[in-house]
């Protein structure tokens, strides 16, 4: 609010008439002087005004008070990111109470969360006033922040920043590229910021296709990750490219399509002369892309062991089934992949057909929490070592370690490291009353 106006006082009123006091009359003194004093009345009402305003709080600091339910549930969802809501908590006990309170998306907020989310430089690169702000406290001011500032693509921020000294080095151009923000990467270029291969490969990631031309045309170089990069976002028009203007290429091109289901362009690399391997097929299974693999087998792609072992990590039975069937070799990592998907009944099948297993299967189901399936794997001949407890205690599973300890499972200092490392202290506390190494 603008402060009001000063009027002249009566005294100044007579002078400017160029008449002094004594040629007034008493009359027309009252009406000045009650003219002032309704003025004076006027300036205190306003200054109480400002007072009271100073001390009220806020409509959002009333919101919050009287519906904080309402708040959490309606106004939270609308920042932008966890660094807002991280800003939001430094503001005073009552924003901190309704933020730590109230669960946000996949975050509980605790000190320790505002603080590593007020650590994320990406937080604050959107405007050069949130950065600013986070500058003045302390944010890093590296390579690493002015990779952030790219990715973001805010022009005037990186501006700002380089004014401000901060660093730059290849990360910067290849994070503008694969955002697309080619305004960003023209300036950069232009300011005489370095570039490597990456520029083109994170182009081509991001699906980039007028990026990664303007690149190649003003003397970015690039490499077989170029065109691998394409096929993993399946831009079929951009891997085309890349080969008619002489990008290499080799297995990981099929691997990464493969991986992704993009059928088409695997097709398509095959008929113009990319080469394959094994990963292709394994790559396959691990997306889970059981057209993509038989495609692949039928065209005379090579296998191994780890085409099943994808398979059972992702609990796709009828992938693995379907692979067996066609001659697909397994080993024992078939079973302990079984484990870390957390699939006892692709493990029992697996079994039941002959699959070999060892003691990374106990292991794998213990780091995963998963007792039904550990102590099946134990009832059934599996067998054990100290690397079962370890990973529970790595996992933070004590009902696991304590059944597996119950059971007989060796151990190791390993178990109070891991408990240790990850600051499971019920878990050490367990382990050091029990006698654990």
């Amino acid at each position: 609010m603008a402060p009001p106006k000063r009027r002249r006082s009566a005294r100044l009123a007579v002078d400017d008439d160029d008449r002094s006091t004594d040629d007034r009359s008493t009359d027309d003194l009252r009406r000045e002087n009650a003219d002032l004093r309704r003025e004076i009345a006027a300036l205190e009402e306003e200054l109480r005004s400002l007072r009271e305003a100073a001390r009220s709080p806020s409509i959002l600091e009333r919101f919050v008070e009287e519906a904080p339910d309402v708040f959490a549930a309606h106004v939270l969802p609308r920042f932008d990111n966890y660094g807002d809501l991280a800003v939001l908590a430094m503001v005073n006990r009552q924003m901190r109470g309704v933020v730590f309170e109230l669960p946000v998306g996949d975050v509980r907020w605790t000190g320790a969360a505002v603080s590593r989310e007020l650590a994320k430089v990406r937080n604050f690169v959107g405007s050069i006033r949130r950065l600013a702000w986070a500058w003045e406290r302390g944010c890093p001011w590296n390579a690493k922040t002015f990779a952030c500032i790219a990715k973001g693509g805010n022009l005037e921020v990186a501006k700002w920043a380089k004014e401000r000294g901060c660093q730059w080095d290849e990360r910067t151009c290849a994070e503008a590229a694969g955002e697309g923000h080619l305004e960003v990467l023209q300036w950069l270029r232009a300011n005489g910021c370095p570039w490597n291969e990456w520029t083109c490969f994170h182009a081509a990631m991001g699906g980039h296709f007028e990026v990664l031309k303007w690149a190649r045309a003003n003397g970015a170089l690039w490499d077989e990750n170029t065109c691998s990069s394409a096929a993993w976002s399946g831009d079929l028009q951009i891997l085309q490219w890349a080969r008619a203007n002489g990008c290499p290429w080799d297995g990981e091109t099929c691997s990464e399509a493969a991986i992704h289901g993009h059928l088409e362009l695997l097709q398509w690399a095959r008929a113009n002369g990319c080469p394959w391997d094994e990963s292709t097929c394994s790559r396959a299974a691990e997306g889970e892309e059981l057209e993509v693999l038989k495609w692949a087998r039928a065209n005379g792609c090579p296998w191994d062991t780890k085409t099943c072992a994808e398979a059972a990590c992702g609990g796709q039975l009828e992938m693995l089934q379907w692979a067996r069937a066609n001659g697909a070799p397994w080993d024992e990592e078939t079973c302990s992949k079984a484990a870390e998907g957390e699939d006892l009944e692709v493990l029992k099948w697996a079994r039941e057909n002959g699959c070999p297993w060892d003691t990374k299967t106990c292991a794998e189901a213990a780091t995963g929490g998963q007792l039904e399936m550990l102590q099946w794997a134990r009832a059934n001949g599996a067998p054990w070592d100290e690397e079962t407890c370890s990973k529970a205690a790595e996992g933070n599973e004590l009902e696991v370690l304590q059944w597996a300890r119950a059971n007989g499972c060796p151990w190791d200092k390993e178990t109070c490291k891991k408990a240790e490392e990850g600051g499971h202290l019920e878990v050490l506390r367990w382990a050091g009353e029990n006698g654990a190494p």
